[in-house]
């Protein structure tokens, strides 16, 4: 199963991608929630949320109660869903703890991080107004949304600025937006997408309110703002500035396909209307052509001329003002010309160039990007100076190429992002040869590093470990998202994963059959095991069945085994029941039952010595 299908999986194995569905095709028809908190409230969403939680590396960081996942680890099913029920029955939560992180130019970012259990009330919560607001959204919004990413958004630009022929970009930075949102605005903006159930919309009034704990220990209560680090902010972000989105799309877009002259209307192969004439009969009137690409609070209105641009910009000024209460930062807003000028956005600096009679993209890593990327790679070269020894250098070379692999990704859909590449190239190649001592001869034995780097003359080595070349790359064209992409519809869902090759039907089974003498953790990894095993018995291979299937600890409890994934396998009924068969007379009857070969004996005995009992020789 590929990774990122995963959500999607799991989410259909916790039997909540019906009820996803239903909420996603009721928003759309403009229904109106009144009862919500009984599928937020719900057994299987609650034990969802944990797996989310779990699986997130944050889950290792702890609130201002210095707890983290693992309180919850050890805890019963049982135990846990109505601990979390219980919170949500009269939610008040913990005090947010506040951390600050560095931003590129040198100022700080306010993080906040709630206490696991909060943060696991908000993965609740997000999982069930996900889908409800998803079918509200615009589509041209592609900050942190299921299916969505940067990538998507630069494509627009791209098809914009080169199809669409917008050579005006107005760039609007809103002053502090995470601190900044209207609490009373954004409940209102709630009601209005038709989430009303009140004890729900007193729950987020409290999260919002939530109290800070300063870094030097003081306390703040906010009367405005998300605190960025909630898992639910985003989220609201999204709620927030959807209000905009739409009031773009209703400036021109809209008035186009309002248009119902039988005439003018034709449809593409796909069966989709053509707005082309609509567009050419509308580029006549005082309509101001224009649309927008938004990625969380960054985002870029495109229009066609700069008397356009300059009406734009001061209505998008007036509309946050008056109506979401938000100031725009005047220093860094303004209008481009993408034929003279780059704009930058994301990461990218983008503009216009001539070629022929076209004028096509130039995109490329902005200047602060090309900055961050040399300093990171130069720190981690640094720490590969003076390994403690092979395997602390292996490490940490492999911890530098995947820097190098990750930059090349995100980046790589620039079309001349190669020169920025050679660039940190040669300015880190000195440091590299003066600290490490590399070599230029070697062999690439990794799979991947071979096929993406094999022909590269850029390679070098380290005590034969090759080292990854940022400035080795061939860039790939942005790839736009695909309109039928959808999370929460059959359909959308057939565009982004296959089917799991397991039985769905033996996952519900064991999700709503948890083994209650045992910890969350324990059943969670019991779900997971089954996934990895494919259904079938670790040794025998067999499909394994319901009643004949048990879930072994490697190393047992007694020995100071635990719960964690790695120390759990299925076994069928037999086999487990054999592994800790001790009567030699019984064990060899057993043993001739089950007809093992050498290969699975060899299994079987290697999970009989983790155990502490003796191997066994078919006679």
């Amino acid at each position: 199963m590929k990774t990122k299908n995963r959500k999607a999986t799991i989410t259909n194995y916790y039997g909540l991608q019906d009820l996803q569905d239903k909420l996603y095709a009721e928003s759309l028809k403009n229904k109106e929630f009144y009862n919500i908190m009984q599928y937020i409230m719900s057994e299987d969403n609650i034990k969802l949320a944990y797996r989310a939680i779990k699986t997130n590396h944050g889950s290792q960081t702890a609130g201002t109660d210095k707890k983290d996942i693992k309180f919850f680890a050890d805890m019963q099913e049982k135990e846990f869903t109505e601990y979390i029920r219980k919170k949500l029955n009269n939610y008040h939560p913990k005090k947010v703890r506040r951390v600050e992180i560095p931003k590129p130019n040198g100022k700080m970012r306010p993080l906040g991080i709630p206490c696991i259990e909060d943060r696991i009330i908000q993965q609740c919560i997000l999982q069930i107004l996900e889908p409800i607001c998803e079918a509200k959204f615009y589509e041209k919004s592609y900050g942190f949304r299921p299916n969505r990413s940067a990538e998507n958004a630069i494509a627009e630009c791209y098809r914009l600025m080169q199809l669409s022929h917008m050579y005006y970009v107005v760039n609007v930075d809103i002053k502090g937006f995470f601190d900044n949102v209207n609490h009373r605005k954004l409940i209102r903006q709630m009601w209005t997408l038709g989430i009303k159930d009140t004890k729900l919309i007193q729950v987020i009034k409290q999260m919002l309110k939530a109290a800070i704990q300063m870094p030097d220990g003081t306390t703040e209560r906010p009367i405005k703002g998300t605190p960025q680090g909630g898992i639910l902010s985003p989220l609201l972000a999204n709620i927030v500035l959807n209000e905009l989105d739409w009031w773009i799309y209703s400036q021109w877009k809209k008035q186009c396909e309002l248009m119902k002259n039988p005439i003018k209307i034709r449809y593409n192969k796909k069966g989709r209307r053509d707005l082309g004439n609509t567009y050419r009969s509308l580029r006549t009137t005082q309509l101001k052509e224009m649309y927008i690409v938004r990625y969380a609070d960054d985002f870029k209105i495109f229009c066609r001329s700069k008397n356009d641009a300059e009406k734009v910009e001061y209505a998008v000024k007036q509309w946050l003002s008056h109506r979401l209460k938000l100031q725009v930062s005047e220093e860094k807003t303004g209008i481009t010309n993408l034929k003279k000028k780059y704009c930058e956005f994301l990461g990218f600096k983008i503009k216009l160039q001539k070629k022929g009679k076209k004028q096509v993209v130039n995109a490329r890593m902005c200047d602060k990007a090309v900055e961050k990327s040399e300093e990171t790679l130069k720190r981690q070269i640094k720490i590969m100076q003076r390994p403690t020894n092979d395997i602390e250098l292996y490490k940490r070379i492999n911890i530098y190429n995947s820097m190098v692999i990750g930059i090349q990704n995100y980046y790589g859909i620039a079309n001349n992002v190669t020169k920025d590449f050679c660039r940190i190239q040669f300015n880190i190649n000195k440091i590299m040869n003066n600290r490490i001592n590399t070599q230029k001869d070697g062999k690439i034995n990794n799979e991947f590093l071979k096929k993406r780097y094999g022909k590269s003359n850029q390679v070098r080595w380290r005590i034969g470990i090759p080292i990854a070349p940022i400035g080795y790359y061939k860039c790939r064209n942005p790839m736009g998202k695909k309109a039928n992409v959808s999370q929460y519809t059959p359909e959308g869902r057939a565009e982004i994963y296959k089917p799991a090759e397991i039985n769905v039907e033996m996952m519900r089974y064991l999700l709503k059959n948890p083994v209650t003498n045992k910890s969350v953790e324990y059943n969670d990894n019991r779900i997971s095991l089954y996934v990895g095993q494919k259904g079938k018995c670790a040794v025998t291979g067999k499909e394994l069945q319901i009643g004949q299937m048990h879930c072994h600890h490697i190393k047992p409890k007694y020995l100071g085994g635990d719960d964690k994934y790695e120390n759990l396998i299925f076994l069928e009924e037999k086999v487990h029941t054999l592994l800790h068969t001790t009567n030699k007379n019984a064990l060899l009857k057993q043993l001739k039952e089950l007809q093992l070969n050498a290969k699975q004996l060899k299994k079987f005995n290697k999970l009989r010595i983790s155990a502490g009992l003796e191997i066994i020789k078919q006679e």
